[in-house]
């Protein structure tokens, strides 16, 4: 029987490692421990995520991915560009099913219920999880047109000449709604006497803003906020950080940013996704930054990869 070069061994592991775990320059080749990742937020937990695969056609861009969301608390997703948070994000609320090339596996429940189950109303999943943008889009509408355009899409609200007509247009509700809204997102003060100008006329931050009065308007459960100040100037990042905090006190936040220091300032825990879209950590907050498990992580918050 031929005996195996013990060097030949250990490139043939090391090849392996490589084939298993995809990397970036930098970043350490390291299996990621199933406890890395097991996190009790001691919470109620919101949505519940369990071995979720997500392909663009051949590309495995999510790769079972399972964690517990808790309600009312922010949740940061963080990681080098490619790694899979967007696509994450999008998951939540079943906005990958617009990518014709996408294929989902695996469960994503909101309280309990698998929204990928068959009969799942959209629009209605897409009111209880609303979403925020990177990049502001108001309506090239008036502010007040803007915030009242969800609910009076959805019915809550009724406006028009055939509502005026048969006595159904409620003002006085509209007038509250839009006022209640932008008073959430920390706008009112600096528009409430210009609302029918038009939205294309507010600052970046603003108009950031806006969108989030706009998707609070239909009354959501949860809030996606995919980079929503990687945009913006540091004062107009700061007041959608302060935002941030104060909308956590009574909705459930799910925030993708590439800074890590907002993610520090502003979240309750941390999900750190990592190359070839896998979770690798996910804990506290605080435990992330100061005392991660993985030595990928580690290497990731310190600046040797991404």
């Amino acid at each position: 029987m031929s005996q195996t070069d013990p060097i030949d061994a250990t490139d043939e592991m090391n090849r392996t490692a490589e084939q298993t775990i995809s990397t970036t320059d930098g970043e350490t080749a390291e299996e990621t421990r199933s406890e890395w990742v097991d996190y009790d937020t001691g919470g109620e937990t919101k949505l519940a995520i369990k071995n979720l695969d997500v392909y663009y056609g051949d590309d495995h861009a999510l790769k079972d991915v399972s964690m517990d969301i808790p309600e009312q608390s922010v949740t940061a997703l963080i990681g080098p560009s490619g790694c899979g948070k967007s696509t994450f994000l999008r998951c939540l609320n079943r906005m990958n099913d617009r990518i014709r090339s996408a294929s989902i596996n695996g469960t994503v429940e909101l309280d309990s219920e698998d929204i990928y189950q068959d009969g799942i109303d959209l629009v209605e999943l897409r009111k209880r999880v609303g979403m925020v943008f990177q990049s502001p889009n108001p309506f090239p509408k008036s502010i007040r047109a803007n915030v009242s355009y969800g609910p009076r899409k959805h019915g809550d609200i009724e406006t028009g000449l055939l509502a005026r007509l048969t006595g159904r247009a409620d003002p006085e509700s509209e007038e509250e709604l839009v006022k209640r809204s932008l008073e959430r997102a920390a706008l009112w003060e600096e528009v409430s006497d210009r609302l029918e100008d038009n939205a294309l006329g507010l600052s970046g931050g603003q108009q950031q803003r806006l969108c989030i009065a706009r998707c609070l308007a239909v009354d959501p459960e949860i809030i996606l906020m995919d980079e929503p100040a990687s945009a913006l100037d540091p004062i107009a990042t700061s007041k959608i950080e302060d935002l941030i905090e104060d909308l956590a006190q009574d909705y459930t936040v799910v925030v993708v940013t590439h800074s890590m220091q907002q993610a520090a300032r502003v979240s309750d825990q941390t999900a750190v996704f990592l190359t070839g879209g896998e979770l690798v950590e996910y804990d506290n907050t605080e435990k992330i930054f100061e005392d991660p498990e993985s030595q990928r992580v580690e290497d990731y918050i310190s600046g040797k990869f991404g």
